[in-house]
């Protein structure tokens, strides 16, 4: 049970600093900063990737017979994840408007 539970919380520090650094992207390409809200987004972008890495590694476990035990724990991470997909892609939008009024 540890390993789940380190499993998830990889999962959601992981994502909820993925998803700090798109909004912290759309701040900065609200100021007309789009250098730096390249480079945000591209920080966000590697922690979602360890999300995935971590999220990964379940599937892993699951397609190898190994069940994994779904708690809420799991789901909260899970919910992490996605939230952090969708301000990726609003991330990249808003970015690209801003672009377009400066």
């Amino acid at each position: 049970m540890e390993g789940l539970e380190l499993i998830c919380f990889e999962m959601i520090a992981a994502n909820g600093s993925a998803r700090s650094y798109f909004m912290e992207a759309i701040a900065a390409a609200k100021d007309g900063d789009f250098t730096e809200a390249a480079a945000l987004m591209e920080e966000g972008e590697k922690m979602l990737e360890e999300g995935h890495h971590a999220h990964g590694n379940l599937l892993s476990q699951e397609a190898g017979g190994d069940k994994v035990k779904v708690d809420l724990l799991l789901i909260h991470a899970e919910d992490q994840m996605m939230s952090a997909e969708t301000f990726r892609i609003m991330a990249g939008e808003i970015i690209e408007i801003y672009s377009r009024l400066k």
